[in-house]
């Protein structure tokens, strides 16, 4: 069974966007959460992540991975991958 993924984003978010197209090139799907207005994603988001206060924010299986440069450093690592396959 494929890991869960999630990216906490905002409209008009070029690091969003960033990250977005770098977990479909990995071929990847992934749950988008719209944190623009605010609202209960925004607030899930605080709670799973407290001391969040940028997007986007990802979350792969239990592992907060962080925002797009947390994600492009786990990928230049070499460990992004693994994370992926669960």
């Amino acid at each position: 069974m494929p890991v869960q993924i999630d990216v906490y984003s905002k409209g008009y978010c070029p690091f969003c966007t960033r990250a977005k197209a770098l977990l479909k090139s990995k071929g990847v799907e992934f749950n988008e959460m719209d944190v623009t207005l605010g609202g209960p994603k925004k607030k899930e988001m605080m709670e799973r992540a407290p001391m969040a206060r940028t997007v986007p924010q990802i979350f792969i299986g239990d592992v907060h991975v962080g925002g797009y440069d947390d994600l492009t450093r786990l990928d230049s690592a070499g460990k992004l991958d693994a994370l992926l396959a669960g």
